[in-house]
């Protein structure tokens, strides 16, 4: 079990005094803009708990004399006031002291200041061979695009912005809060005019005053030879536009790449399986095969084994930072063996058969029972 008293970094007589202010010392230290350590925010909510025992009479009493657990069977919330309740440690120094200014964190972010628009994604389906050679495609999508009427200010034509009544154009109000701390001045964003300062007396009709309109947008994408499933293309600016004369986001195309029933991929190689008979496998032959390019004519040698390869050079994938050069194709060869044969075939693989110093067959049971009873 953790001390609290360690955490905080103060003795067991300390005055509320000390313990504030070790607190308010602490958390500065603490603060993931401050600190880098990857356990910093966890140390920070261990820090709160500390804090809201100790600076609370009764929970101070039970834990002197109890300990953490003394506090979980007394009824009290052991989980501190940062548990769950703030996913921003930013809000959590907002909430308990009241803005970064007198912390040297830095302000809030200018509401009215360019912003880049969100990038978007679109996901399309290529065949095999269109993301082996490359293609052009033509497609649509919706995003965002500054109102041609109002040309992004939100305002109809012939009103103005004006300074914003309840927060007085600073975007932020603020307000004093009781909370487990003690009282504590919390800032928020204004709701009225959120956070930019500025209201519009007549909204632009065609936007309702938010500056961006949703458009259909058709553009053609030449999509890359050697294209691998899940690759992404970037379409700059393509994105949502930006607000305040920010720059457009931009658009990520993801390749979802259809399986071949013929080819196998890996990396810039191809693989297929050629069924070729014994007598194929022992005398070799001239076969043909389907490729990228099309069918070739391939030389198998005599006596290749089975699952021995034949390989045809820069047969395979372009690879996409330089498409002239290519992978292989490579050929996995698999011996069949047949399981019908004619009485021809059955006579010529026996003579085979006892060439090799194998015994002449046997007469089967069957014909040995049906001679018995001729």
């Amino acid at each position: 079990m953790a001390d609290y008293y360690e955490i905080l970094g103060v003795s067991k007589d300390a005055s509320k005094e000390e313990i504030k202010s070790a607190f308010r010392r602490k958390a500065r230290q603490l603060h993931p803009d401050v600190n880098k350590a990857p356990d910093a925010e966890e140390k920070f909510k261990e820090l709160g708990k500390a804090y809201e025992t100790l600076s609370d009479d009764n929970k101070r009493a039970t834990y002197d004399r109890y300990g953490e657990d003394g506090l979980k069977n007394a009824g009290f919330d052991t989980n501190g006031p940062f548990a769950g309740g703030f996913g921003d440690l930013n809000d959590i120094f907002e909430s308990f002291f009241g803005g970064f200014g007198g912390f040297g964190f830095g302000g809030r972010p200018d509401p009215n200041a360019p912003q880049r628009g969100d990038d978007l994604r679109y996901d399309i389906k290529l065949k095999f061979e269109e993301a082996a050679f490359g293609v052009s495609k033509v497609i649509k999508f919706d995003h965002l695009e500054t109102c041609p009427d109002c040309n992004g200010t939100g305002a109809e034509k012939g009103s103005q912005k004006t300074t914003c009544p309840q927060c007085n154009g600073t975007g932020q109000v603020k307000t004093v809060t009781r909370t487990p701390l003690g009282n504590f001045a919390q800032i928020t964003t204004c709701p009225h005019c959120q956070g930019s300062g500025q209201v519009i007396d007549k909204p632009c009709k065609t936007c309702q005053g938010h500056g961006q309109i949703t458009k259909e947008k058709k553009i053609e994408i030449k999509i890359p030879a050697g294209v691998d499933n899940m690759s992404k293309i970037r379409v700059s600016s393509e994105g949502d536009c930006g607000t305040n004369g920010g720059p457009n986001g931009d658009l990520f195309v993801v390749i979802h790449v259809e399986p071949s029933k013929y080819f196998k991929r890996d990396g810039i190689n191809v693989f297929t399986e050629l069924e070729i008979s014994p007598a194929q496998a022992v005398m070799g032959d001239v076969v043909t095969v389907q490729t990228l390019d099309g069918d070739k004519e391939v030389q198998i040698p005599s006596g290749i084994q089975h699952s021995n390869i034949v390989k045809i050079k820069g047969a395979g994938i372009p690879l996409i930072t330089k498409p002239s050069q290519r992978g292989d194709h490579i050929i996995v060869v698999k011996i069949k063996i047949p399981t019908r044969l004619s009485d021809e075939e059955k006579k010529l693989y026996q003579r085979l058969y006892e060439l090799n110093g194998g015994k002449k067959p046997q007469k089967s049971i069957m014909s040995k029972v049906k001679g018995v009873f001729k």
